[in-house]
């Protein structure tokens, strides 16, 4: 994790941290007391259907997962892996409405997601182009997992010996489910979900148990005219589980030893381990998170495509201030939208910049040890020379501006200025230039001061008229302060003359401290801004 720490002093650290990583794996530690289990390894387990478009969320259970995964890994030597797992067998039940060639989707609905044509027109299946895009993400960040496909694992008869057993433990497990459903949908639950022989449809109906042990029920398969009974095998993908049936199944036959998932799973949580039990086995242990809501306060899904898209975050900001954003408060409801992103960005460079200087205890309660232990990586110790905040409000008043022209204002406050000595600003800066384009251009729109603010801005225009070109943020800082504190000018309190600069300088509610502003700016750029706002 870094050099500073020996895993000696990390490991007795880390068996009484607070941070919820550490919280989630000492349930690993009480789980195995007596050491590694039988399989040699303690298995974490991530789960995804792909019936849209990855979105943060998805990511963000991976993310959280590898955290307690290596939190666990800093505790004990047992070894450990991690499992991707795709649900891409679910039979597609509703077109997502952020995808093309909804007609064609519409064709194939009740089939397995891996047996329908990719609407994008790029790979295998649906199934293939979603899955594709979750692991290149998965695999840009850095994250250490195996990926497995439901249809795979069904398919090539890894589970045939479970599917078995759910058969044997059939009685039972109807037990634990059908007082959880609706009378009329009592009528009709089945376990098992057979596969169409004809239609290719994955049906909702009654099954019987024929022989437990060939893996043989009775159906009525009525997705084709009139109906028609079929015996047939549920082995080799031949049939799949209904969801908390296949849940539980899959932890029995894999052997998942940890498993998080959200708040709105939390009874099929429940069903599952009781199945699980049902089965012979001991469920995973885990957690609730809540979740990600979008800025109208709703829960985000993939098939309305209402939350951010990992583009659209990496677009506007760098990756570490998603997973910062994913790290904290993982059981507090969080809304994810666009005005999110600059705050993320600069609170984690703020925790980042806090590191190397605290005892150990500290070190493990803050985000970014947590952030770049996720990918196995010491936290580096380079700092941010201004923040993204001062740089949105700088893009903000130059209006169109390049790159180079950012790092030609920031060379005024900056000593030896350049993309090579700092090259996470100079990314940083192309977030903040496409942030400004798309999000904050649109809305800024200064406004004419007041007579007393009008007052106030030409005492502060004479202010720095008379100070020089490379006078310091905190010198410049300070004039602000005293003609804000000056009761001539009628400010009711320091924030009230604050607001005044941010609207009519830089047509914002909010914004950055002035005396560093302007000192990036420069003292006659800001004069410029000032003349703006008293013609």
């Amino acid at each position: 994790m870094t050099d500073s720490i020996t895993p000696a002093a990390l490991r007795e650290a880390a068996l009484v941290s607070k941070a919820w990583p550490y919280e989630e794996a000492r349930k690993l530690l009480k789980r195995y007391e007596k050491g590694a289990p039988a399989k040699g390894h303690v298995l974490f387990e991530t789960g995804y259907g792909p019936s849209g478009l990855p979105h943060i969320g998805t990511f963000n259970e991976v993310l959280r997962t590898t955290m307690v995964r290596r939190a666990y890994e800093e505790m004990s030597d047992v070894p450990t892996r991690l499992i991707a797992f795709s649900d891409d067998m679910d039979g597609l039940r509703k077109v997502p409405d952020n995808v093309p060639n909804q007609e064609m989707l519409r064709e194939h609905l009740g089939k397995p997601l891996t047996k329908i044509p990719d609407p994008f027109g790029k790979y295998e299946s649906f199934a293939h182009h979603n899955n594709a895009m979750l692991r290149e993400f998965l695999d840009r960040f850095g994250f250490d997992y195996d990926f497995r496909s439901s249809t795979e694992a069904y398919e090539s008869g890894q589970f045939d010996e479970a599917l078995k057993d759910i058969l044997r433990h059939y009685d039972g497990i109807m037990g634990i489910m059908l007082p959880t459903l609706r009378k009329e949908r009592q009528a009709t639950y089945s376990p098992v979900l057979p596969i169409s022989p004809k239609s290719g449809i994955v049906l909702q109906v009654p099954v019987e148990v024929v022989d437990a042990d060939q893996g043989l029920i009775r159906f009525e398969d009525t997705s084709v005219p009139g109906g028609e009974t079929i015996v047939q095998s549920i082995l080799g993908g031949k049939a799949k589980l209904q969801w908390k049936v296949d849940w539980a199944m899959r932890w029995v036959a894999l052997g998942v030893d940890y498993e998080m998932s959200g708040k709105d799973l939390i009874d099929s949580v429940i069903q599952s381990s009781k199945i699980a039990r049902e089965l012979g086995a001991r469920p995973p242990e885990g957690f609730n998170y809540e979740m990600f809501l979008d800025e109208k306060g709703e829960k985000i899904s993939k098939s309305k495509g209402n939350g951010l898209s990992l583009e659209q975050w990496l677009t506007y900001g760098p990756e570490e201030s998603l997973a910062f954003y994913a790290y904290r408060e993982p059981k507090k409801a969080k809304q994810l939208h666009m005005g999110v992103i600059p705050r993320a960005v600069d609170e984690y460079w703020q925790f980042r910049g806090h590191y190397a200087g605290q005892p150990i205890e500290q070190k493990l309660g803050n985000p970014v040890h947590h952030i770049h232990g996720a990918t196995g990586d010491a936290v580096p110790d380079s700092v941010l020379p201004v923040t993204f905040g001062l740089l949105l409000n700088l893009v903000g008043v130059m209006g169109d501006a390049s790159k180079e022209q950012v790092w030609g204002y920031l060379a005024n406050y900056v000593p030896d200025a350049s993309a090579e000595k700092y090259p996470e600003l100079d990314r940083l800066i192309g977030h903040a230039l496409a942030y400004h384009r798309d999000f904050v251009a649109p809305t800024l729109k200064r406004r004419k001061p007041t007579d007393n603010e009008a007052a106030a801005l030409r005492a502060l225009d004479a202010k720095l008229a008379a100070m020089p070109a490379d006078a310091s943020a905190e010198d410049i800082q300070n004039e602000v302060y005293a003609i804000g504190k000056e009761e001539a000018y009628g400010f009711a309190s320091l924030r009230d003359w604050f607001k005044a600069l941010y609207e009519t300088l830089l047509g914002a509610e909010q914004g950055p401290r002035m005396g560093s502003f302007i000192a990036l700016y420069g003292i006659a750029n800001s004069r410029r801004l000032i003349a703006e706002a008293l013609a």
